[in-house]
């Protein structure tokens, strides 16, 4: 019987982390009917409504609802070409407004690794362990990144590791066009400041946005493509299998091992 019920509540708790139900919102639970019931009136004692939409109207609006996502993909390229090094660009990012992501995440996931490495690694966005300890690709699919660079000789020390969106959506859904235009001007100012030899876009949403296609990463994995800085000059990219992904379909590791044999030939000017 004790099984069972074990059995019963672990089956709950995988239900509600695929709906996305991921995080805590309190440290205890709350008797929502205790403090329903609480807060009931007492028979023939007169009460006065709260004035619930002034107080809706007084709770401060976050500042990234209230512009359009033109003008905050332009405050954000605005702030970003002003940044000089990494370190501001980052500095920048902790104080910036436009992406409303930042309300609902725990910490900032900027970059991971050696700014001055030959490869840069661009994720799609931070998930819940990525979100905890703010870097990228910490999770379970980092590890298993981790192991896939090291069979081609490299390490978090040797390669420099960043995402498409620095906040983690909740339940860890995809992000949307808004998002993306607001953080696109700093990872675009990000590649102008690195300079790497090689870029690989890990996942095809990380590749759309920058490489201005649209097939998906089946069709892009596999080729060799190129990424223009605004002063022309032109970066080697790739586009490979995101590990969350190779996870649920190892088969396809087959087809991560040749784009690893293809970066390690790049690196090495083969």
């Amino acid at each position: 019987m004790a099984d069972t019920r074990r059995d019963k509540a672990l089956a709950w708790l995988q239900w509600y982390a695929e709906l996305g139900a991921t995080d805590l919102v309190g440290e205890r639970p709350v008797n929502r009917l205790a403090a329903a019931a609480a807060e009931k009136p007492a028979p023939g004692r007169a009460t006065t409504a709260p004035p619930a939409a002034a107080s809706r109207s007084s709770r401060p609006v976050q500042p990234a609802l209230l512009r359009s996502a033109g003008s905050v993909a332009q405050s954000a390229r605005e702030i970003a070409e002003a940044c000089s090094s990494v370190a501001e660009l980052e500095a920048a990012l902790t104080e910036f407004d436009g992406c409303a992501l930042r309300e609902t995440a725990l910490n900032l996931c900027f970059a991971d690794g050696n700014p001055a490495a030959r490869l840069m690694l661009i994720g799609e966005a931070p998930g819940a362990e990525e979100d905890r300890q703010g870097k990228p690709f910490v999770g379970p699919s980092g590890q298993l990144l981790d192991r896939m660079l090291a069979t081609i000789g490299l390490d978090r020390n040797s390669v420099y590791i960043t995402n498409v969106i620095y906040w983690r959506p909740p339940g860890n859904r995809s992000p949307t066009q808004a998002e993306i235009a607001a953080c696109q001007p700093f990872l675009e100012r990000q590649i102008e400041l690195i300079r790497p030899r090689l870029i690989v876009f890990v996942g095809g949403i990380a590749a759309r946005g920058l490489l201005g296609v649209k097939e998906g990463v089946t069709k892009l994995r596999g080729r060799r493509l190129l990424y223009h800085l605004q002063d022309g000059t032109a970066i080697p990219a790739m586009v490979m299998f995101h590990p969350a992904y190779l996870l649920r379909q190892p088969a396809q590791k087959r087809f991560a091992w040749r784009d690893l044999l293809a970066i390690k030939d790049i690196l090495n000017d083969r």
